[in-house]
């Protein structure tokens, strides 16, 4: 019997360090892959409107997605931009090439599911909180009580992305008190009532776009 207890902690010893180093592993891919290399000129093709140092902010943007994919394992994780979303459909193009990244990244293929697509009306709003809390965690912001905004949530806004999604931290400060239209309350997403600025879909209370998300990574 002791043996067999030894055993089983030195089976899950090993499993440990085994899962450990495959996502040490699936993490160092995702930030090592030639994105811009490979999507460049599709991008400044889909977006004439970016400079070369914009559409690389983009990519980084990008890699920061997929990485937050990756934690979520098989969890929603919606899209907060247009750009960073712009550049997914372009890399999904690459048919090949994106099943074998999606493997070495996610150990699975990475659907992109559009907001309509989801299996309920609230899975892209809950997508979306996720996003905000990995990707705050990402960049070592309190999600609750942020001083700025993420990459990703920040990014159309600074690049001045026609049809992007602009977050605002303080929605009540924003436009003399509220926010238009195309502004959505990144202040509202790490709280535990309902969100604003759901980029995962254009009918969805939250407001948002025609974005989509990451519905299955593994790790």
């Amino acid at each position: 019997m002791a043996k067999l207890i030894v055993i089983a902690l030195l089976a899950a010893i090993a499993f440990v360090f085994w899962r450990n180093w495959s996502r040490q592993r699936r993490a160092a891919y995702i930030d090592g892959f030639p994105y811009q290399r490979m999507l460049d000129k599709r991008l400044a093709a889909r977006r004439p409107e970016l400079s070369a140092e914009q559409r690389e902010q983009v990519f980084v943007a990008l890699n920061d997605y997929f990485q937050l994919c990756r934690q979520a394992g098989r969890r929603m994780v919606a899209m907060p931009s247009q750009a960073v979303d712009d550049a997914w459909h372009e890399f999904i193009l690459f048919t090949r090439q994106y099943d074998k990244f999606c493997a070495h990244a996610f150990g699975r293929f990475l659907h992109h599911t559009p907001a309509e697509a989801m299996s309920t009306p609230t899975q892209a709003s809950d997508g979306l909180k996720r996003a905000w809390r990995l990707a705050c965690t990402r960049e070592k912001i309190d999600p609750k009580q942020p001083e700025r905004l993420p990459r990703l949530f920040a990014l159309d806004a600074a690049l001045g992305i026609a049809g992007g999604f602009v977050y605002r931290l303080d929605c009540l400060a924003a436009g003399g008190g509220g926010i238009s239209g195309t502004d959505y309350c990144a202040s509202h997403i790490g709280c535990s009532s309902g969100c604003s600025g759901d980029s995962g879909s254009s009918d969805s209370s939250d407001g948002g776009g025609d974005g989509g998300g990451c519905g299955g990574g593994g790790d």
